[in-house]
C-alpha cells in the first residue's frame, strides 16, 4: 500500500475547519502560495444533500465508500435510502458530524487500512476530493484496490480544464487577521479530462461524464478482476472494524 501523502495531519487540525464544519458556515478557502483562494462551500456541505447530489446517488451501486465524506450529507442520504456506506475523512470534527446525522464514519486517510477493501460496489470522491494527497495518480491506483472489480467510481471534478497540483493553506478569510491554519499540505484540481488521463494509468476505464447544476462529475470502472473478491454484504463489514 501507498503511503500515506502529508495531507492529513494539517487538514485535520485546522481549527477553522472543525469551526466551520460545527457551525456550518464559511467563509473558509484554500490558500495558495500565489494568494490564490479556493472556495470550501461549508453551507452546501453542512446542508442535507441536493438534487444534485441526489441524482449522483442514484448511480451507486452495492455498498459506498464516501472518501472524504465531511460532514456526512452523502453517508446519512444513502443510509435514509436503505444503503450500506461507510464514510471516511481525517477531520475528527467530519466524523462526529457524519454520527450525529446518523451516518457510519471512520477518523482515516484513504491510504490508511480500511473496512472490506477490494469488496466496495462504489467510491465515491465527491466536493473537490479527487485533490486529496495531491497526487491523483496515487488516489485512483489507492481507490482501484479499494473497490470491487468492476467496481465503479464517481468523481466530481473541476468544471475548468484545469490539471493542477500545489501546496495550500486552509484560512479563514471571515477572520479580521485572515487566520491560516497549519503548514501547507499538497493538493489537486482536475477537470474531467485531466482525471480520464490520469485514470487511464490507474486501472480504470470511462463510463460516463456529465455536467448539471454547475458542477461535472465523471464515473469510471475497474479493469481489473478477481474471482476472490466478493461485495460486501451487510453493515457487519464495516462495523467489524
Amino acid at each position: 500500500m501507498s503511503a500515506p501523502p502529508a495531507t492529513a495531519a494539517p487538514w485535520a487540525t485546522a481549527d477553522s475547519y472543525a469551526a466551520a464544519l460545527r457551525t456550518g458556515r464559511g467563509p473558509l478557502f484554500l490558500r495558495r502560495s500565489d494568494g490564490w483562494l479556493l472556495p470550501l462551500e461549508v453551507e452546501r456541505w453542512c446542508a442535507g444533500a441536493d438534487l444534485v447530489d441526489r441524482e449522483v446517488l442514484d448511480r451507486c451501486e452495492g455498498a459506498v465508500l464516501d472518501v472524504g465524506c465531511g460532514p456526512g450529507r452523502l453517508v446519512a442520504e444513502l443510509g435514509a435510502r436503505g444503503r450500506t456506506v461507510l464514510g471516511i475523512d481525517v477531520s475528527d470534527a467530519a466524523v462526529d458530524h457524519t454520527a450525529r446525522l446518523g451516518g457510519r464514519a471512520l477518523r482515516r486517510s484513504v491510504f490508511e487500512p480500511l473496512p472490506g477493501e477490494g469488496r466496495w460496489g462504489t467510491a465515491l470522491l465527491m466536493d473537490g476530493n479527487i485533490g486529496i494527497g495531491g497526487d491523483p495518480h496515487a488516489l485512483l491506483t489507492r481507490v482501484a484496490q479499494l473497490v470491487s472489480p468492476g467496481g465503479l467510481l464517481i468523481a466530481e471534478t473541476s468544471p475548468m480544464d484545469v490539471d493542477e497540483r500545489t501546496q495550500v493553506q486552509v484560512v479563514d478569510v471571515g477572520d479580521a487577521h485572515g487566520h491560516v491554519d497549519g503548514r501547507p499540505f499538497p493538493w489537486a484540481r482536475l477537470g474531467t479530462p485531466a482525471l480520464l488521463r490520469h485514470a487511464e494509468g490507474a486501472g480504470w476505464r470511462t463510463i460516463a461524464q456529465w455536467t448539471t447544476g454547475g458542477r461535472a462529475f465523471a464515473a469510471l470502472r475497474t479493469r481489473t478482476a478477481s474471482s476472490s473478491a466478493e461485495p460486501p454484504k451487510s453493515t457487519a463489514v464495516i462495523s467489524s472494524q
